[in-house]
């Protein structure tokens, strides 16, 4: 079976991006890393085959999504669709938030994503 997660390949774009961190990013990397939400261990700028996640839980295989302004560029929500739909086949959950919704309501989106953990948690919960 082939690697699907945090190949080798897509390691410089990674990189790249963990070094061009936005604004928004920053902020909320600074409120969910070292497992400051929910004892939920984050990756910021993870991998699965060649897309990258702004941050991701393997724990939970959960996707948390930044859209910054090349997310609302001409064809960028129907590669955004493609992207989403490849990585929900994979077993992945998404969750998306704008750099206005992290940069206007921070305790708001830290709240969303806390409850989807939970929620993710209850679940795996139930089905063990």
């Amino acid at each position: 079976m082939t690697k699907l997660y945090n190949k080798s390949s897509e390691k410089e774009k990674r990189r790249q991006l963990r070094q061009n961190i936005t604004k928004a990013e920053k902020l909320l990397w600074d409120k969910v890393k070292d497992r400051q939400i929910e004892n939920c261990k984050i990756r910021r700028q993870y991998s699965v085959d060649k897309f990258v996640i702004d941050f991701y839980s393997p724990e939970l295989k959960l996707a948390i999504e930044i859209d910054g302004e090349s997310h609302f560029e001409n064809g960028a929500a129907e590669y955004d669709k493609e992207r989403q739909a490849f990585l929900e086949s994979a077993g992945i959950t998404f969750i998306r938030f704008t750099n206005n919704d992290v940069s206007r309501s921070l305790s708001g989106v830290l709240e969303s994503i806390a409850q989807k953990i939970r929620e993710l948690r209850d679940n795996m919960n139930q089905v063990s």
